[in-house]
């Protein structure tokens, strides 16, 4: 199929947005997400403030454009590290759990948008959604083997529930994993997942926000052990 060719205009206008992106994402880095200010960005490129909502209808606009961006950009990542995977369930899972992290501590700035505390009176784009299921996607699959041990079984049980009543989830759930969507499996898998998210939120947000600093350990240590400890829960 040949190459969509696209006309000078709508090349740049793509340049331009792409500019105004990288802008922001300047100011997110320099001042967290209160910083990013189109008019700003506007003076800095040598444009008017109307000009540059022709690119963008305002700040809420274009920091969705960004929380999209990094939602592919840390799925793109984990992606990779799944396929570079050997298929052992355990050594996936610290695979993917890696390649989460790294992305996080490379990029703190959009780790925390799209992990940190939200802006007051903003809401991300519903699509959003969908693209954080894809950074998670692959977990899915290392779990779809997992067992839980009793201590678990309420958690998996809860999650058995969600597929039931949530046909998206059930249907994201089937994608990864090849399981009926409405089994104990299914629930295992999702349990497994939902607690991976968990421990990665909790040690990666705290490592990038600088809560470990001063401290006796490495997150890296840390990560490893959780991810350890939640494959012996799931018999992996």
């Amino acid at each position: 199929m040949a190459a969509e060719v696209r006309s000078p205009r709508a090349r740049y206008r793509e340049q331009n947005r792409a500019e105004i992106k990288a802008a922001a994402l300047q100011q997110l880095a320099e001042g967290g997400i209160q910083a990013v200010a189109l008019t700003r960005i506007a003076k800095d490129m040598g444009l008017s403030g109307p000009a540059l909502y022709r690119y963008f209808a305002g700040r809420d606009d274009l920091l969705g454009e960004l929380i999209r961006d990094a939602y592919d950009d840390v799925a793109q990542t984990v992606a990779r590290a799944d396929d570079a995977s050997t298929g052992d369930a355990r050594a996936t899972l610290h695979a993917l759990a890696g390649a989460y992290r790294s992305w996080a501590v490379e990029q703190p700035h959009r780790y925390l948008l799209i992990q940190g505390t939200p802006l007051p009176g903003y809401a991300a784009p519903p699509d959003t959604v969908q693209r954080a299921r894809a950074v998670l996607g692959p977990f899915l699959k290392a779990f779809a083997a997992g067992r839980p041990t009793e201590a678990l079984r309420p958690v998996a049980a809860e999650m058995d529930a969600w597929l039931r009543k949530d046909e998206g989830v059930a249907d994201w759930v089937a994608q990864h994993t090849g399981l009926p969507p409405h089994g104990k499996a299914a629930g295992a898998a999702l349990a497994g997942t939902v607690l991976a998210w968990s421990q990665l939120h909790g040690t990666v947000g705290l490592e990038v926000s600088g809560q470990y600093a001063g401290m006796g350990h490495h997150a890296s240590t840390l990560l490893t052990a959780q991810i350890d400890t939640l494959a012996d829960s799931f018999r992996l």
